[in-house]
Parts: structure tokens; sequence; C-alpha cells
């Protein structure tokens, strides 16, 4: 396979082409609104639920609330409504691009000093399991918040397919059973898990179904009362008395008291491309600004592979430097984020590039960064009036806290693990903080989710990716690869490399780089960890306003993920 699949010829996909594009066209060229509704996620049902209520006359923001239930339904492993996401959003009728922040917030109990042993060291099982590693939810806030601010149909319409799918069951698939497997031990320690997961005394099995009652009820609860079905009342009643039963301390103001956030997205532009972008409480963006305005210094389509690889993880290097001192929650932090997103900070970053040499990163350690492939999950959505969503939504590690408060079944995260806990020390993806990312009550943790739009004047993309640390580089590489005149499913499907400063190594997916570009990379000064396991799962859609057609690309790494079209009714 070529190495990197980021030039302007065809590129085979990853699964040798079996799985053929999603497409829906019509005659007409120069288009004002595309032909219909393209819905990619990673779950064929969350993608179907979607569709369904773009029949029932929702538009792309009803579709939004009906695939992140869904995904919250059939992801447990990945994302649900005891976690949180971002959904940025494009309204074609007023022209307008939002960015909804419904990321969790610390607990006032959450300090510092509250994750620490009687060493002082980073206590990895209350920081990753259970009710301490578990901030406020915000997914629930987030889909009362679509509903009344830009949906067309009632929230419980748009919550019928999920609450549906979780009464009557869903097909168990290997990724889930797998996932279970290795978080076993922490799942079964808590009452309210055994009973969703073991409710027939044996963990889950691929071609099992699953149902979730107790979580069904608590969608219809969301659905008829808003905000208070979820965050006051007898579902807020038995979340706090779940999480004070095992040890930790939430408060009923704390549940009340949250509220999404609408931020003003980042732009850039990178070449022929306009790009709508994840602000901070995300890192994303910020970082998607440095590296592409230090890759403009090149023309990558001729340089070599490993040269190409070379600069590529290079400015991965000094934008995750940044990241890492710089960036926090924006109502917490002032950052500089003028000067970090700016074309002359960029140029000189890309004069500390040397064009043959490694830089090498302030910190250095041997060991690879942590892989995530199942935790967080995205979609894309673009619909027939050219609204669009990119949303990203997670519950942080696999299965999150592990802790499904009893008659609930909602399964809390463990996001409090995204911030910097104990200065300097690496959380589970491997990356730092200092005191912009430290925890403080209603502080929202920093983020690497990266939702993204893109367009050209000829092309609008949806784009995003679960991933960790490493969403932002996958974004990075389907920028480039729109640049270069992928489609979509070309896009999810090409190998993947990842620099995040610490360590200090370059990550490959089998398949990205071959054995004479690793030999070269090495001898500029680069650790290579080539031939890693595959990471993320990929979720784009494209609208060619040219050719008035709808595509959409699924990650082929993920078997249940689907990529699907409705044309608009006649």
């Amino acid at each position: 396979m070529a190495t990197l699949l980021l030039i302007a010829s065809p590129a085979l996909y990853a699964d040798g082409g079996a799985r053929a594009p999603a497409r829906v066209a019509t005659a007409a060229s120069a288009a004002a609104h595309p032909p219909g509704t393209a819905i990619a996620s990673a779950h064929s049902l969350s993608t179907q639920a979607g569709l369904e209520i773009v029949r029932a006359g929702g538009n792309a923001f009803d579709a939004a609330i009906a695939v992140s239930s869904t995904l919250s339904v059939v992801e447990p492993i990945s994302s649900g409504i005891g976690g949180g996401g971002f959904f940025l959003l494009h309204d074609a009728k007023r022209n307008r691009d939002i960015f909804v922040d419904a990321r969790e917030t610390a607990p006032a109990a959450a300090t510092p000093a509250a994750y620490l042993d009687d060493k002082g060291e980073l206590n990895r099982d209350r920081a990753t399991n259970g009710p301490w590693s578990a901030g406020i939810p915000g997914l629930p806030a987030a889909l009362v918040h679509l509903a009344q601010n830009y949906g067309k149909l009632p929230l419980k319409t748009s919550l019928a397919p999920a609450i549906r799918i979780a009464r009557e069951g869903f097909e168990v698939y290997p990724r889930l059973e797998k996932g279970y497997g290795s978080r076993r031990e922490v799942m079964e320690r808590y009452r309210g898990t055994r009973e969703v997961f073991l409710a027939d005394g044996s963990p889950p099995k691929a071609g099992e179904i699953l149902k979730q009652p107790d979580l069904a009820r608590t969608l219809e609860l969301l659905g008829e009362k808003g905000f208070d079905g979820f965050y006051r009342g007898d579902v807020a009643a038995k979340l706090l008395a779940s999480v004070k039963q095992e040890g930790g301390q939430w408060r009923a103001e704390e549940l009340a008291g949250y509220k999404v956030r609408e931020r003003e997205p980042l732009r850039l532009k990178y070449r022929a491309w306009d790009i709508v972008t994840a602000p901070p409480p995300s890192s994303g963006g910020v970082a998607l600004a440095e590296i592409l305005q230090v890759l403009q210094g090149w023309d990558l389509s001729k340089l070599d592979p490993a040269h190409r690889t070379h600069i590529l993880a290079e400015a991965m290097r000094r934008a995750y430097r940044d990241r890492t001192i710089y960036l926090g929650d924006p109502d917490f932090v002032k950052m500089p984020i003028k000067r970090l997103t700016s074309a002359d900070y960029a140029a000189g970053l890309r004069a500390t590039i040397h064009p043959e040499k490694a830089t090498p990163s302030d910190l250095l350690s041997g060991q690879p960064a942590p892989l995530e492939d199942d935790e967080t999950t995205h979609f894309s959505i673009i619909d027939g009036d050219g609204n669009r969503v990119a949303a990203t939504q997670t519950v942080n590690l696999l299965y999150g806290s592990g802790l499904v408060a009893p008659g609930t079944g909602v399964l809390l995260n463990n996001e409090m693990d995204d911030f910097a806990l104990r200065p300097a020390t690496p959380n589970a993806f491997g990356v730092m903080g200092f005191e912009a990312n430290a925890p403080a009550p209603g502080k929202r943790m920093l983020s690497s989710m990266t939702p993204s739009f893109l367009e050209s004047s000829d092309r609008v993309v949806a784009v995003g990716a679960p991933g960790g640390s490493r969403i932002i580089t996958q974004v990075l590489l389907a920028i480039l690869a729109y640049d270069a005149g992928l489609q979509p499913q070309q896009v999810a499907a090409q190998p993947r490399i990842h620099h995040q400063w610490m360590p200090d190594a370059i990550s490959a997916e089998a398949g990205a780089l071959d054995a004479a570009t690793v030999a070269k990379l090495q001898a500029m000064g680069h650790k290579v960890n080539a031939g890693e396991s595959t990471w993320g799962n990929l979720q784009t859609v494209m609208w060619d306003k040219r050719a008035n057609t709808l595509s959409g690309g699924t990650d082929p790494r993920n078997p249940v993920g689907q990529a699907d079209v409705q044309p608009n009714k006649p």
C-alpha cells in the first residue's frame, strides 16, 4: 500500500473496495440545496434512526437528536446520556455556525487532592473508575437544547427511535463483547451495572439481544419533561443516590445547575478550504489551526513519503506541546488563542523545523501513545436544506466509569481523567496538562473532540472521529485527503499516523508507512512505532455542489457503522 493516502490520485479503500460509498444524485449542477439528507454514524441503527426522523419531517438537528440518543443506547462502550459531547451546527436559513458545548463539568468535591494516594501519586483507579471519575453529564441537556432552539419536531418524537431500541433491544456486536471483557472487573463492582449487563446471568455475547428498559424510561422522561426529566426529579435523585452509595460526592444543585454553552466556532483557511471547527474547551481547533498553517509552507504532494511524514510529525509535535501548556476551559482560563492560531505564530514554528532532522520533544519517552479505538463516537449529517451537524460525544474510556445508576440505565462517564489531576502526569491517553486544565467546581475538562466543517467553491463536508488524543490528527488527515481529491469513503479508510509531543514517537497503523519510509524517518532521528493496531472511527459526509450529489464515508475499521442517504421528496 502506498505510504499515506494524501495524494491526488484515487486510493483503494482499506477493506479492498468492498464497501461502496453512499450516494444520491440529481441532474442539477451548482445546486443551491443538497438533493437529500446524508448521515454517517458508527452504527447502522443510529443512521437509520436519523433518516426515520427526516422522513417524519425533521431537519438535520432533529436527526442529530435521534442519532445521538440511539448511539447512547447501542454504543455504551463509546458514549451515552451519562456523558457529554460537542455539536457543531450550521443553520442554513440564518447562514450561521454554532458550537454547542455539552462537555461534562467537575463536581465541587473533585479537587486535585481527592485523586492522590497517600504517597501523593495519582490514584488511577479513582481517576478512571466509579463515582469519583464521573463529571456532571452534559449530553441530555444538549438534546433538549437542540430540540428547543434548532429542531422542527418535539423532543419526544426525535427520541422515539432510541426509546424503542432500548426497550426492544439490539444485537450485541463483537466490539461490545470484547470491550466488556476488558472492563469486566470494574463493571461488575456495581449493582446497577450488573442489572443491565448481567441481566441473564452472563456477560453480553455477540449475537445476543441486549435490552435496557430503565434507559428507555429515562429517555421517555427526558422527552416528556425536557431538562427536568434528567437533571431534576426521579432520575436526578437516583443518580445522586447511586454516586453517594458508591462513595462519591455529587450535589443536587450541581445537576440542576448544568448549562449547555453556545460558543463561537474557530474559523481558519487552508488552501481552497474554509474550515469551521471546535474552540476550547476542545483543543482540536487550535491544534488544527497551528498544524495546517505550518503546513502551508510546503506542497505536500511534491514531497516523498518520508519527508511528507517528517513535516507532518513536526507540525503535530509543536501543536500538541502548546495544547499541553496553554489550553483549558475558556470560562476559567485566559488563553492566547489569537496568538496560537495566527499565521505569524505558525511561521515562527515553521522556521524551527529542520527539513532533514527530527526535533526532540522536551520530554522523551520510549512508551507508545495509548490506543483508543472504541471510546467516543462521531456522526455527520447534511440535510436537504443545507443544514449540517458534526457531533462527537463520549463517556471517555471503554464503558466510562463502569457505574450504572440503578433504576436509570445511565452509564456514567469517567471524564475527570481528562483534567490534569496531577500536573505533568500523563492521563489514560498519554497526554499531560498543567494549571490551565486543573479541575475546579463547574469547570469543563479539556477535550480533543474536533467536529469540523470544510467548504470550498464546490464541496461542503462534515467530518469528525473518536480516538482520544488521536482525534485531532485523524481530522487533520481527513482535511488533507479531501484537499487531495479523495472521496468520503476513501477519506474514512486511509491509513493513519500520529505524533503528540509526548511520547516522542510517530505512531503509524499497519500499511501507513512502508519499510523504506520508516528507515528514512529513523535516519532523521524519529522514533517510529510502525504497524500499530488501527485506531479511530471516522464518519464523514460530503455535498458536491457542482454535481449536486451527496455521499458519505464510514470507517471500515468499525463494521457496524453506516453512511446512508435519503433523497428529498419530489
